[in-house]
C-alpha cells in the first residue's frame, strides 16, 4: 500500500505519515523507486496512533504506548500509569479553561455592548499581569 492509500485508509494526512516516519513511529519500506510501501501492520500502527493522538496523547507517550502494545511481556499497569498521567493533563487543562471560561463570562456580561466607549473586557485585558 503507498502513501495516499494509507492515508485514505487511516484518515491521516500524508505530511502526518510522513512526520511519523521521520521521528520513527512507524518504518514503512522503500520500493527501489523509492516509494514508500506500508504494510499490515505499518497501517495498523498508523490506526493505533490516530487513535491514541484523537485523545490527546502526546507524541512521546504515543511512542510509549506503541512499543508497549507490541510487547507481550508488558504490564498494563505501565499503560495504565501512561493513561493516568495524560488524564490527570487533562483534568488540569479543564480546570483551567473552566476559570478562563469563567472570566470572560463575567467579562461578557460586565460589558454594555452599546454605542458607547467604556468597555470592561479592554479595561481588563490592559490591565498590569
Amino acid at each position: 500500500m503507498n502513501i495516499s492509500d494509507v492515508s485514505r485508509t487511516t484518515g491521516l494526512p500524508a505530511k502526518t505519515i510522513r512526520y511519523y516516519e521521520e521521528i520513527g513511529l512507524i518504518g514503512p519500506t522503500r520500493a527501489e523507486n523509492g516509494y514508500r510501501t506500508f504494510s499490515e501492520t505499518e497501517q495498523h500502527k498508523l490506526n493505533f496512533l490516530a487513535r491514541a493522538r484523537s485523545l490527546g496523547f502526546p507524541v512521546e507517550s504515543c511512542r510509549s504506548l506503541l512499543a508497549l502494545y507490541g510487547d507481550p511481556d508488558r504490564a498494563s499497569a505501565d499503560v495504565k500509569g501512561i493513561a493516568q498521567q495524560h488524564l490527570a493533563e487533562v483534568d488540569r487543562k479543564i480546570e483551567e479553561l473552566t476559570a478562563m471560561r469563567a472570566t470572560l463570562s463575567e467579562l461578557v456580561r460586565a460589558c454594555a455592548g452599546d454605542e458607547r466607549p467604556d468597555c470592561p473586557i479592554l479595561r481588563d485585558l490592559a490591565a498590569p499581569g
